[in-house]
C-alpha cells in the first residue's frame, strides 16, 4: 500500500493538471471501490472548481469551491492518471479508457484524469469540508510526521507505556500518522534501534534522534519520486527511485550497509508484516 511519500508524490503530480480548475465532468463507472461511493457523486463532482489539493496521512482531499471535500485513498493498487494537460508537465495524449478506469474527471484545462484500480481495495468520499477532519477516517490520526505537531516530546510520551515493538508502535497511525512498513524499517535502522525493543524501552536519546530522522527519510523519499513496489506509479506514470537507496527493505540476506558490518540483512514477521533490520547495528 502506498505510504505517504508515494501519496505526496500523487498530490505534487495532480495539482498542476487540478488545482484551480473546473471539474467539467466526472464519470462514475461503477458503484463502489472498497466500499460504496457518495449518493450523486457524479452529480456534485461536475461543474466543482478544486481550490486546493492536500495531504493527510495517506489520503489525497481535493478541497471543492461547493463547501466539499472530495478524499481519495489509492489502496493496494489505485493510481491517478494524467492525460492532456496542456501545461506541458504532461504530453501524454488520452489513452482509450481501460476495463479498470472507474472514475475519470475531465478538466476544464483539457486534461484528464483517471482513478485506475484493478483490486478495488481503493476508496472516494465525499465530506463537508468545514468538519472534514471529524471524519471517521481522518479523526484518529495522530500527528503529520513532516508537521510542526510531530517532535521529540509527542513520541517520547507516545511510548511511554507502549508494551508493543517499537516497529508495531511506529506503524500505529494514532502516533505518527503516514509511516508504513518500508519507512519504518529504515528508519529504524537508521536510528541504529532494533525493530523487536519495546516501544517504552527505547532512550530518551534515541528517541529524540529518530525523529529527524524519520524525517529525512520521509524527504528524501519524496523528493525521488516514492518507491515503486508492485503497483505504485507516479501521476505521470513514471516510476519512483527511492528503493534503489533501501538500507535494508526487501534486502534479505544482503550485506549491511555499514561500514566495517560484516553482517547481513535479516528478516522477520511481526503483527503479520516483514521487518528487515541489521541484528549487529540496531540494538
Amino acid at each position: 500500500m502506498p505510504e505517504l511519500p508515494e501519496v505526496e508524490t500523487v498530490r505534487r503530480g495532480l495539482t498542476p493538471a487540478m488545482k484551480g480548475q473546473v471539474i467539467v465532468k466526472a464519470d462514475v463507472n461503477r458503484p463502489d471501490l472498497r466500499w460504496p461511493f457518495p449518493e450523486r457523486m457524479s452529480e456534485r463532482l461536475t461543474g466543482a472548481t478544486i481550490t486546493q489539493l492536500r495531504r493527510r496521512s495517506k489520503y489525497v482531499l481535493a478541497d471543492l469551491d461547493t463547501g466539499e471535500t472530495l478524499l481519495i485513498h489509492l489502496g493496494m493498487s489505485g493510481r491517478m492518471l494524467i492525460s492532456g494537460d496542456p501545461s506541458a508537465e504532461f504530453t501524454h495524449v488520452h489513452p482509450a479508457l481501460e476495463k479498470h478506469d472507474h472514475v475519470v474527471f475531465h478538466m476544464e484545462n483539457g486534461a484528464r484524469v483517471t482513478f485506475n484500480d484493478p483490486r478495488r481495495f481503493g476508496a472516494m468520499d465525499l465530506l463537508v469540508t468545514a468538519t472534514a477532519e471529524q471524519h471517521k477516517l481522518l479523526a484518529v490520526l495522530g500527528p503529520e510526521p513532516l508537521g510542526n505537531d510531530f517532535n521529540d516530546s509527542v513520541l517520547i510520551d507516545a511510548f511511554k507505556n507502549k508494551k508493543s515493538p517499537i516497529k508495531s508502535a511506529l506503524l500505529d497511525q494514532r502516533i505518527v500518522c503516514g509511516l508504513g512498513n518500508i519507512y519504518v524499517c529504515e528508519a529504524l535502522f537508521r536510528s541504529k534501534i532494533s525493530p523487536k525493543k519495546l516501544a517504552k524501552d527505547v532512550e530518551k536519546s534515541k528517541v529524540r534522534t529518530l525523529v529527524p530522522i524519520i524525517r529525512d527519510v520521509l524527504t528524501e523519499a519524496i523528493e525521488a519520486g516514492g518507491s515503486s513496489l508492485k503497483d505504485f506509479r507516479q501521476a505521470d506514470g513514471d516510476l519512483g527511485y527511492f528503493q534503489h537507496s533501501f538500507d535494508v527493505y526487501g534486502r534479505e540476506g544482503k550485506p549491511c550497509k555499514s561500514p566495517e558490518c560484516t553482517k547481513n540483512i535479516e528478516r522477520i514477521v511481526q503483527s503479520g508484516r516483514s521487518t528487515f533490520y541489521c541484528t549487529s547495528c540496531q540494538t
